[in-house]
C-alpha cells in the first residue's frame, strides 16, 4: 500500500455547487453525476463539502424541507486536503485522525484535482480489511 498514491485511487470528478443551492437540487446533482459528495462554494471561495450522509443526518432526519433548505446550512465546513502524491496509507491515517471518510485532493499548487474516499482506498488498493479501523472510527461522520 505504500506505493499506491492518492492520485491513483482518487475520483477525478468534482462537482461544485454554491451555498444557496437547495438540498433537493444537490441530491439530484449527486444522483446525476453518480457521486456521494459535492464541493460547496461561497462565491469564489471554498465553503466546505456536502455528502449524501450530511443530507440524511442533518436534513432528512431533522425533517427539514429539501426544497427550502440550502446546502450551506448542512455542509461540513471542515476542509481537509491531501496532496495527490501522498500515499494511500497517509490518506488512511489522515482519515482516521480526523474521523472523516472523504478528503479533498490537491496538486502542489493547492488546486483541487479530486476527492478520495475511504471506499476508494479500500476498493482500489484491494485492502478492505486494512481500512476497517478507519470505517469504525468514522461511523459517526
Amino acid at each position: 500500500m505504500t506505493d499506491v498514491r492518492v492520485r491513483d485511487v482518487m475520483a477525478r470528478k468534482i462537482v461544485y455547487l454554491p451555498v444557496a443551492t437547495t438540498l433537493d437540487e444537490a441530491a439530484r446533482a449527486m444522483r446525476d453525476a453518480d457521486i456521494g459528495d459535492v464541493v460547496v462554494t461561497d462565491g469564489s471561495s471554498l465553503f466546505g463539502m456536502l455528502t449524501d450522509r450530511d443530507i440524511v443526518i442533518r436534513a432528512v432526519a431533522e425533517n427539514r424541507d429539501a426544497r427550502q433548505t440550502t446546502i450551506g446550512s448542512v455542509t461540513s465546513r471542515e476542509i481537509v486536503m491531501i496532496e495527490q502524491n501522498s500515499t494511500a496509507a497517509e490518506a488512511a491515517t489522515l482519515m482516521r485522525e480526523r474521523a472523516i471518510r472523504r478528503i479533498l485532493v490537491c496538486d502542489t499548487d493547492r488546486q483541487l484535482v479530486g476527492i478520495v474516499s475511504l471506499g476508494d482506498l479500500a476498493m482500489r488498493t484491494g485492502r478492505a480489511t486494512a481500512f476497517s479501523e478507519v470505517g469504525e472510527t468514522t461511523a459517526g461522520r
